[in-house]
């Protein structure tokens, strides 16, 4: 039978054996309607408004999380006991684990949360995609109880075996795929890794899980031979200079928050019955689901196009924060920003010396300034947001595996066959700070606004 190629930007031909009953069921979930929706939703969201190359989508990355989830199989199937049903569970689940995702994914989220839009969660989406309808249909021409093993390991639901670690651990499929690829296609020249030595240097080794300080067994997963500790410092710091440098970009983030607050004034307009106010058609898309956001059909019908399509009307609503946003968003007159947290460190630290009663007087104050201009924006509301809040964080090394589990630690295997937490081997590993953001997005013509900001922040300091 013959063989589909794809040409991919990273990993060159990625190709499916259709003789191959696993490769040719995969190569028909990208044929579905669901999968097929993942061409007009960008990885990045809106990273493009700041790297015009960074066009690229979730269609093209699931493509590279399966390619990669067989290279690391081939890791497994050599170092470990072949599990044939686990293999074929852990290939589908890194093809379709993004299956779910939104209108500029983690941004739709957000509004999901804000309103309690269950379909805007992105795993609960996937998760329903792949246990019913046309992917489930697909995914059980490998055995009636595939689909849900599929959703289970993308869950974390059940046993937990080395298959597990290709779909979700530290080093996962999903990650070493979108780490290249939002590096080659941003440009940026941060976060470069040496994949092969990796890859070379993987082993298998069982790391211990408990609860508190109580061992209860073992879990399998991929470990560090002690030649590669280099490259996996530097997968760290790869991983970790990507949310500065490219996920927390100021204009990224600021207009995420446009998005976010355009979107949930579409809703609450909808849905309180006024329509006539929003400027879209009753047949539209977004309408379809601010009216019914418990259909998976409706949620299945939004995309990134679908709400760029929907800025020109926006653009006419009687609405002042939808017509505003909507033009801010289209003709990206993005909100102007203030880092506070910059501005209180320079306050309190000139020197950056980084004394910890200093780095919590400044995360103090940080804290204090947002609720306070939370607080004016309340008290000063108007038909239109004056000001946008932004708050976030990343940790770049969960010792111990966090919440996440052991899995999400790297585990170096010294000579004498022990395993390490890379941490505990690595000064620079451990020398990294968590990055935080503490910002306030307001527009370049309120200059009142602008008074009213510093006076908050600067206040806080003294």
């Amino acid at each position: 039978m013959a063989i589909q190629r794809v040409r991919d930007p990273v990993h060159n031909l990625i190709e499916f054996d259709m003789s191959d009953e696993l490769e040719r069921v995969v190569w028909n979930c990208l044929q579905s309607r669901p999968f097929q929706r993942l061409r007009r939703v960008k990885q990045l969201g809106f990273s493009e408004l700041v790297y015009p190359g960074a066009t690229h989508t979730r269609f093209a990355h699931s493509i590279g999380v399966f390619h990669t989830a067989r290279e690391l199989m081939k890791i497994v199937q050599r170092k470990a006991v072949s599990n044939e049903s686990r293999e074929k569970i852990a290939l589908a689940a890194a093809m379709v684990h993004d299956v779910g995702h939104g209108p500029f994914s983690h941004a739709f989220e957000t509004v999901g949360k804000r309103l309690g839009l269950k379909l805007a969660d992105h795993e609960m989406m996937s998760d329903m995609l792949i246990r019913d309808g046309e992917l489930a249909v697909i995914l059980k021409e490998m055995g009636s109880g595939f689909a849900n093993d599929v959703a289970d390991m993308i869950k974390k639901d059940g046993k937990q075996t080395l298959h597990n670690a290709v779909v979700s651990s530290q080093f996962d499929a999903d990650r070493l795929d979108y780490m290249r690829r939002d590096r080659m296609m941003t440009g940026s020249q941060h976060s470069a890794i040496d994949l092969t030595w990796l890859l070379a240097n993987l082993e298998i080794g069982e790391v211990p899980v408990g609860v508190d300080e109580a061992q209860v067994g073992t879990v399998p997963t991929f470990v560090i031979g002690p030649k590669a500790i280099q490259a996996a410092e530097a997968y760290v710091m790869g991983l970790f200079q990507l949310y500065p440098t490219i996920y927390f970009h100021k204009a990224t983030r600021g207009a995420e928050k446009v998005f976010a607050e355009l979107l949930v004034r579409i809703v609450e307009l909808i849905q309180d019955g006024s329509l006539d106010r929003v400027g879209l058609p009753e047949n539209h898309p977004l309408v379809k689901f601010a009216r019914n956001p418990e259909t998976i059909d409706t949620a299945l019908a939004l995309d990134d196009t679908v709400v760029w399509g929907a800025l020109p009307l926006l653009q006419e609503s009687s609405d002042p924060l939808l017509a505003e946003f909507s033009d801010r968003l289209l003709n990206r007159k993005l909100f102007k920003c203030i880092d506070i947290r910059t501005r209180v460190a320079h306050k309190i630290d000139p020197k950056n010396i980084r004394e910890p009663q200093d780095m919590a007087k400044i995360d103090r104050c940080c804290a204090d300034a947002i609720i306070k201009l939370q607080e004016w924006e309340q008290a000063n509301k108007g038909d239109v947001p004056r000001l946008l809040t932004d708050q976030s964080e990343r940790t770049p090394y969960k010792a111990g595996g966090g919440t996440s589990g052991p899995t999400e630690q790297i585990n170096v295997r010294t000579d004498g066959g022990a395993l390490i937490d890379l941490k505990q081997r690595s000064e620079v590993v451990s020398a990294l700070s968590v990055f935080k953001l503490t910002r306030v997005y307001h527009s370049h013509t309120d200059t009142d606004v602008v008074t009213v900001i510093k006076g908050i922040v600067d206040g806080e300091v003294k």
